[in-house]
């Protein structure tokens, strides 16, 4: 029985993707033109800089900023599943030198200050398979069931790949295809390389070569399914292009694809506008009455878990319990509404028996088994914190959204008012010791300006008489609460 819907928000400026189930929404996407990610593009590169020191290169592909090449994703060395700490990798400095030109793809996006990360093990993903030009091996998914269905598959793809080079990876979705589907996308993939091949020698360093599918187009590749019930979409241009597009790569998604025309917008359906403001605020209420604190920073996001105002159960060690299962559950959604990566530290409100622990953690795996993206979950520490990974490919929502606040540039706080007054008092006494003008004038915010008329007006005057100058207050109603601007007149 379906148990999932696709909204898809279409916008010639940008592409807003959810994925609801059970009513609720799990996922949230965001592709903007202007900002499109660069995870899956193919790139002719050149080789700026190689760092011995951090066996690392970086790479000019045409962005912002150098991309970054760490020696062991180069396609030259063995395979990661026969690297061994005995079995040192060739060092970087004698395989590739500044000024070589190398056929590189993104593995993950520019995040923060870091430039995109690179790996020359090129991977063309299509709607069954991963075509891995540079490799051998015929992988399978591990979420494709028994090992003999695993090894006949292999065999089915081996023959039909036959000598003409290259891997393949089989994708969840391979499992019940048959010979012609799967022979079908063979060939598209290895016409995508060629293509690529093709373009490589044809173009100069820092051109794209190979694109990724746009959002829409990602949609019916990877996020339908067969728990998917419908793909509505509020454009019908981009319904029918998806539709032909669909036809010749995904004809099983197509018959899900509907073009929404309702007079209220697409994602007022589920209050979507509504979750995404709820998903970019760091407070997230339960039901029961506990909360969530989310707090994301550049090296690990962390979750804290509080009662709040539950009281229901029947004493205190179950009300504890029950908070921290609803808790579970609410931080697994919350990871994948807001596309959070890295190191995530969950704090559990503090539980003395041990099978509490466990089914709080039992619950977490349950729930993040239903996240297409690896995550794993070490258990509880010593301190009685939960340790998480989730992989990090694309920016967090928040990121893709927001800014830092030019006022508090990130701190979530300002100083108050009378430590910016302090800071302009002990401001005029260094400019008095350089220099010697009629008048000293500040401005300053209103906020400011006003205590130092009136609490701080005793220590204003004191100052003004020690250094001989007179004073003077303007307020500036555009400043923000820390800014200020001392004048000599």
């Amino acid at each position: 029985m379906p148990t999932q819907d696709i909204l898809i928000n279409w916008a010639p400026q940008e592409t807003r993707v959810a994925v609801v189930e059970n009513g609720a929404v799990q996922e949230l996407h965001v592709e903007r033109t202007l900002e499109r990610g660069q995870v899956g593009n193919v790139y002719l590169g050149k080789v700026v800089r190689v760092l011995p020191g951090m066996q690392s290169a970086f790479i000019e592909i045409g962005l912002e900023r150098a991309a970054f090449l760490h020696v062991a994703d180069l396609h030259g060395g063995p395979p990661k599943q026969e690297l061994r700490t005995d079995a040192p990798l060739v060092p970087i400095e004698r395989q590739v030198f500044e000024g070589q030109t190398l056929t590189v793809q993104v593995i993950k996006d520019a995040i923060g200050t870091k430039g995109a990360r690179l790996s020359t093990q090129v991977s063309i993903a299509g709607r069954m398979l991963v075509f891995l030009p540079h490799d051998k091996h015929i992988g399978i998914s591990q979420k494709i069931g028994s090992h003999e269905l695993r090894e006949q598959l292999r065999a089915r793809v081996q023959a039909l790949a036959g000598e003409a080079g290259g891997g393949f990876i089989l994708r969840t979705n391979a499992e019940e295809a048959t010979d012609a589907e799967l022979a079908d996308d063979i060939a598209y993939l290895r016409r995508a390389w060629a293509l690529i091949r093709e373009r490589a020698q044809q173009r100069p360093p820092g051109s794209l070569l190979h694109q990724d599918l746009s959002l829409a187009e990602r949609v019916l590749r990877d996020l339908a399914n067969e728990n998917t019930g419908t793909i509505r979409i509020d454009s019908k241009l981009q319904c029918d292009a998806l539709k032909t597009f669909g036809d010749t790569y995904m004809p099983g998604a197509v018959a899900k694809l509907e073009h929404y025309k309702g007079e209220r917008p697409i994602f007022d359906l589920f209050g979507i506008e509504e979750e995404i403001a709820r998903a970019l605020g760091r407070r997230v209420e339960l039901k029961s009455g506990g909360y969530l604190i989310i707090d994301q920073t550049e090296a690990l996001t962390t979750v804290d878990v509080n009662t709040g105002g539950y009281v229901g159960a029947r004493n205190f060690d179950d009300t504890i319990f029950k908070t921290n299962l609803e808790a579970a559950g609410a931080i697994a959604r919350q990871l994948r509404l807001r596309n959070l990566g890295g190191i995530i530290i969950a704090d559990f409100i503090d539980m003395t028996r041990p099978e509490h622990q466990e089914a709080v953690l039992a619950e977490l795996r349950k729930q993040l088994a239903r996240d297409r993206t690896r995550t794993t979950v070490s258990g509880f520490t010593q301190l009685g914190l939960v340790e998480m990974t989730r992989k990090r490919t694309r920016e967090s929502l928040a990121h893709m959204l927001c800014e830092p606040c030019p006022t508090c540039q990130g701190r979530g706080e300002v100083k108050t008012a009378r430590s910016v007054c302090y800071d302009i008092l002990r401001e005029i006494l260094r400019e008095a010791r350089q220099f010697a003008p009629k008048e000293f004038r500040v401005i300053a915010n209103a906020a400011v300006v006003e205590m130092l008329l009136d609490e701080e007006s005793v220590h204003l005057a004191g100052l003004s008489e020690f250094i001989g100058r007179p004073i003077s207050l303007s307020a500036e109603p555009t400043m923000n609460p820390e800014q200020y601007d001392i004048v000599l007149m």
